[in-house]
């Protein structure tokens, strides 16, 4: 079955950086874009990061020049560079992957940045 394991959340103080991971089984990774997303309190779950089978990547405006998407196909994994974190970065990050038309996600990992 599908499974998305995050992992590489924290504490960290703003002006600093995170690397999240996103390991990936159950499904040819190679074959599927990756996506991170993520959802703050009391806010809706919002996309970050995009990244296609061809490497191609996209971001929320909100993120662009801080963050970068990454994958490793022979690990199975994606991954979100983090820099100059912000607190209104602080969120329960999810990785995701869309597969014949569901939504497969991770349970999350949290970054929790302070000022």
């Amino acid at each position: 079955q599908v499974q998305l394991v995050e992992s590489g959340g924290g504490l960290v103080q703003a002006g600093g950086s995170l690397r999240l991971s996103c390991v990936a089984s159950g499904f040819t990774f190679s074959s599927y874009y990756m996506r991170w997303y993520r959802q703050a309190p009391g806010k809706e779950r919002e996309l970050v990061a995009r990244i296609t089978t061809a490497t191609s990547t996209d971001y929320a405006g909100s993120v662009k020049g801080r963050f970068t998407i990454s994958r490793d196909n022979a690990k199975n994994t994606v991954y979100l560079q983090m820099s100059t974190l912000k607190p209104e970065d602080t969120a329960v990050y999810y990785c995701n992957s869309r597969i014949l038309g569901l939504d497969y996600w991770g349970n999350g990992t949290l970054v929790t940045v302070s000022s």
